[in-house]
């Protein structure tokens, strides 16, 4: 099986690189459909940025951001799946009855440690992301020992955790810039085969844009495109199975070459 292509679809006003792009209801759906047409595989749906700093929002406020569009992609977007992206199991449970089977939560089921519950009962994919603490703190007192070595330790307890609630379809995510300084988000991507043999379930990895690749070219989050696509590489050739990008139709391009690659290098 191929890399599968996650969209990104920030309903946010504040998110890191496109926020506000996508605040009204009818113009998330439209970039969602587009999105679709370019190859996704699946699109996740977000209502409250989890950049570093960033001021959290309540359930009801997120769920007015995404329910509306999450309904209307459901009824619209063919056969791609959509996911949300929140650590809230309120928010998640609404979500899957307004069409998702894909729950991501970034905290891995810290947070809120009942949204495994959630996805347990109702047979929701759930991606379990690694991060110490809330997004508006996590870049605080950063500490490891060897990073891959920690990561994997604790996404295994977050995946035995969502065994234990009963979660079926359980992927895990390394969490690429969240609670993690450059050094560690390079020294994740480059042993990511290690990180992807060792872990008991399929990988995402989340890359597009992200601080890193700024600190490594340059470029603002909206010029990033270049570092992305050579992040998503790596992704690809090092065995994840799925990638969250922004920029879909390129990614696409990008994913099909270095599956490509992958195939024949056997």
């Amino acid at each position: 099986m191929g890399c599968l292509i996650v969209g990104v679809l920030n309903c946010t006003p504040d998110s890191f690189s496109d926020g506000g792009r996508f605040a009204g209801v009818e113009a998330a759906i439209e970039a969602g459909l587009a999105m679709a047409e370019a190859g996704a595989d699946w699109i996740d749906v977000g209502g409250e940025s989890t950049r570093p700093g960033s001021t959290p929002i309540g359930a009801e406020e997120e769920m007015r951001r995404v329910l509306p569009v999450i309904e209307g992609l459901a009824t619209r977007a063919g056969r791609v799946r959509i996911s949300i992206d929140t650590y809230r199991a309120e928010t998640a449970r609404w979500a899957v009855r307004a069409g998702v089977s894909v729950v991501n939560d970034v905290s891995g089921g810290l947070l809120e440690p009942r949204l495994l519950d959630v996805a347990a009962e109702s047979g929701a994919s759930l991606v379990l992301g690694h991060l110490r603490g809330p997004p508006a703190t996590m870049m605080e007192n950063i500490a490891f020992g060897d990073v891959v070595e920690d990561v994997v330790s604790e996404l295994g307890q977050r995946i035995g955790a969502a065994r234990a609630a009963g979660c079926r379809d359980v992927w895990a995510d390394p969490g690429i810039g969240f609670g993690k300084r450059t050094e560690h988000n390079l020294t994740l991507l480059g042993r990511l085969d290690e990180l992807c043999k060792r872990l008991t379930v399929p990988v995402m990895v989340g890359v597009s844009r992200k601080a890193f690749i700024g600190h490594l070219t340059g470029r603002i989050a909206a010029e990033r495109q270049f570092g992305t696509a050579a992040a998503v590489t790596a992704c690809v050739l090092a065995g994840a199975r799925a990638v969250r990008v922004h920029d879909v139709p390129q990614m696409r391009e990008v994913v099909k070459v270095a599956d490509a690659i992958r195939g024949a290098g056997g």
